[in-house]
């Protein structure tokens, strides 16, 4: 039986608005000045992580979750993907405005098992930094008129941000990440994006990105709804537990560790971040050192494990 911890590899992925502070504020190894995006906890074929202890190292987490369904408290038939995904964002500049559809819609027209329902944990926020999250038309085809004559400023909600904000975005909300904000998102294990305005920006080759406007039309909520979701707060011994947000396709906290503590695994597996401080992790008598920017997965093989030191972690589970 596979009793240990799952420690993963992050995957870097190049973004036009992508900076350094993955390696600033992470130590992380990237590999360019536009580095925007870490895969931090990932099964998803565009850029699945890869195990780096016990006897699967060097397998990916794709691997696991197809040959060693245990892992996961999956029945070996069970062919539905990985659920989730975690990443780390630098937006050294502006992301585009974009929106994600529903699972029936990726099902039915991306013909992908998950639409993208996702939530985000801001890290850092420069003075005065900002969100786009949701829009002002009332109806789709006010949306649609502002939209197709590039009306943004009448069109788009903008909201400020802070370290320390989390911010919960349903499928079919208008959104971006802006300039100067590092975020942990928890989401579902989904890449489609479908971008509604990019500020007419080009590459390094003079090129536009792609727009969607058709598709966003289609699965963009009109008026926007402000989501509604509750949070509580409870302390286990060392460990002050606030639960973020628990809907449909996850459940997330933001612990702080001050001290020591015995949880008993309580769902499928876990998929905890470390985003500040060191601590150690004990699992079957078996301790490992762990600091800001480890990632990694309490298996279904694993029944309790014991933390202590001094640290903050972004926690989720199914």
């Amino acid at each position: 039986m596979y009793d240990a911890p799952i420690f993963l590899q992050p995957v870097f992925q190049e973004r036009i608005w992508g900076g350094r502070k993955l390696k600033t504020l992470f130590d992380y190894n990237i590999p360019n000045d536009l580095t925007g995006e870490a895969w931090v906890i990932s099964a998803h074929e565009n850029g699945p992580c890869t195990i780096v202890n016990g006897p699967l190292a060097g397998k990916t987490l794709l691997n696991a979750w197809e040959d060693a369904p245990e892992l996961f408290n999956k029945a070996v038939d069970n062919h539905e993907a990985y659920p989730l995904l975690v990443k780390i964002l630098d937006a050294a500049n502006d992301l585009s405005v974009q929106v994600h559809p529903n699972d029936d819609y990726a099902q039915r027209v991306e013909g992908v098992p998950y639409g993208k329902t996702e939530c985000w944990y801001v890290l850092q926020a420069e003075e005065g930094a900002e969100i786009v999250f949701g829009h002002h038309a009332l109806s789709n085809d006010q949306f649609e008129e502002l939209a197709k004559t590039g009306q943004w400023d009448k069109l788009l909600r903008r909201v400020p941000a802070k370290a320390g904000d989390f911010i919960y975005v349903p499928s079919g909300t208008i959104h971006a990440i802006g300039k100067g904000i590092v975020i942990l998102e928890t989401q579902q294990s989904s890449d489609i994006t479908y971008r509604v305005y990019d500020y007419d920006r080009t590459d390094d080759q003079g090129q536009t990105r792609e727009l969607h406007l058709a598709s966003s039309i289609e699965v963009t909520t009109a008026p926007h709804v402000e989501p509604s979701f509750s949070q509580s707060e409870t302390t286990i011994e060392g460990l002050k537990i606030k639960q973020l947000v628990k809907e449909h396709y996850f459940t997330v906290y933001h612990w702080t560790l001050s001290g020591s503590v015995t949880l008993e695994r309580d769902c499928d597996f876990v998929q905890i971040s470390v985003v500040d401080g060191e601590a150690t992790l004990t699992v079957n008598e078996t301790t490992y050192s762990i600091k800001k920017g480890e990632h990694f997965i309490i298996p279904a093989t694993v029944d309790s494990y014991s933390l202590s030191g001094q640290a903050s972690f972004i926690v989720s589970h199914t």
